[in-house]
């Protein structure tokens, strides 16, 4: 074995926080970032877009030229030609949308990448295909909370799609299936690569909880990991102020700020998902949606499943470039030469 091939074995793999939208996520990527093990860049959003026009072996000059339409790059502090210059030809589609995290954190001086995507919750399968050696981070928090506050987002701080939940039974449907999905991957890979964490004690006992995840990532806890407060440049994210203080409990409280129906309404579709998860709920005991919620539960996943087809068929579609064009001039790529068989590249 050679020693760059030994360095590669030793590569440590993604680490992937996943979470419904508004279940404190982004404040966990902060502090995980603020690791020198590890990158935890703001959301990605591409993963599924270069998955499905780069099925099969990624050609290095096609899969730059796309990158230069990505607005996520710039976001990042990274040019394509960055990207283009860890490809080859013949890579998996994972090793090459795994190279963009990779030079996202050679830059910044660290080791190990991660992701933080709450879409990606309905793309779990596609996270496992692309990336199998993926460690996973589950953050859940109460839904009724998580409700009350996506339900008060700032307009336009979302794009609006098919499926964007405008209720507190759409949101229940949203998070049940979305928890839901995520506890059976867990299942499947076990606990060496998936750990389950609670929002509550993240911001209740936030060293405690950080140490565990840290120990479960391989990452050595720093104290340093929590004084991110005023660090945090969130001057364009209104619903992102929190992360101006530090760890807050009580945050968006469903006893005081969500209407008993709706409430009612939420724990119709998911309260058995809060009792296993030990919430207490506002009715007990617990049981299962009735006729009327199945029905809601069943359409609104038909809902997703529209949204899902008729993206990937623009984005696969020629249609997809001329709407997305260049943001800056696409740099001509030197692909590298193919590895010899028996060796592995560095690019995952």
């Amino acid at each position: 074995m050679t020693i760059s091939s030994q360095s590669v074995h030793r590569r440590p793999p993604p680490l992937i926080l996943l979470g419904v939208s508004r279940s404190g996520t982004t404040l966990l990527r902060v502090i995980l970032d603020r690791s020198p093990g590890i990158a935890v860049p703001d959301e990605s959003f591409f993963v599924p877009l270069l998955a499905r026009r780069h099925r099969g072996g990624v050609d290095p000059a096609r899969f730059v030229d796309d990158l230069s339409r990505i607005p996520t790059l710039r976001a990042w502090g990274l040019e394509p030609a960055e990207v283009g210059a860890r490809l080859r030809p013949g890579m998996t589609t994972g090793e090459a949308i795994g190279s963009i995290f990779e030079a996202h954190a050679e830059k910044a001086g660290k080791p190990r990448w991660g992701d933080k995507t709450p879409m990606y919750m309905r793309h779990l399968p596609l996270l496992e295909r692309l990336f199998p050696d993926a460690q996973y981070v589950h953050l859940i928090r109460d839904g009724r909370d998580a409700a009350a506050s996506f339900l008060r987002m700032p307009e336009g701080t979302f794009t609006r799609t098919w499926a964007h939940p405008e209720s507190a039974v759409e949101f229940a449907c949203l998070w049940r299936l979305e928890v839901e999905a995520a506890r059976e991957l867990g299942r499947r890979v076990g606990p060496s690569r998936y750990f389950e964490a609670r929002y509550e004690q993240l911001v209740s006992t936030p060293e405690g909880t950080v140490r565990a995840i840290c120990a479960f990532a391989d990452l050595r806890f720093e104290p340093t990991m929590l004084d991110y407060a005023g660090s945090v440049d969130v001057s364009a994210k209104p619903h992102q102020q929190r992360l101006l203080q530090p760890p807050t409990t009580g945050v968006r409280d469903w006893r005081s700020e969500s209407a008993p129906g709706d409430v009612r309404a939420f724990e119709a579709i998911a309260g058995t998902v809060l009792a296993e998860l030990g919430y207490p709920l506002l009715d007990a005991p617990p049981r299962e949606p009735d006729a009327r919620g199945r029905a809601r539960l069943r359409w609104y996943r038909a809902r997703l499943a529209a949204w899902n087809a008729a993206a990937a068929a623009l984005q696969r579609s020629p249609l997809w470039r001329p709407r997305h064009p260049h943001l800056s001039s696409p740099t001509p790529v030197e692909p590298r030469e193919r590895p010899d068989r028996g060796k592995r590249s560095g690019v995952r």
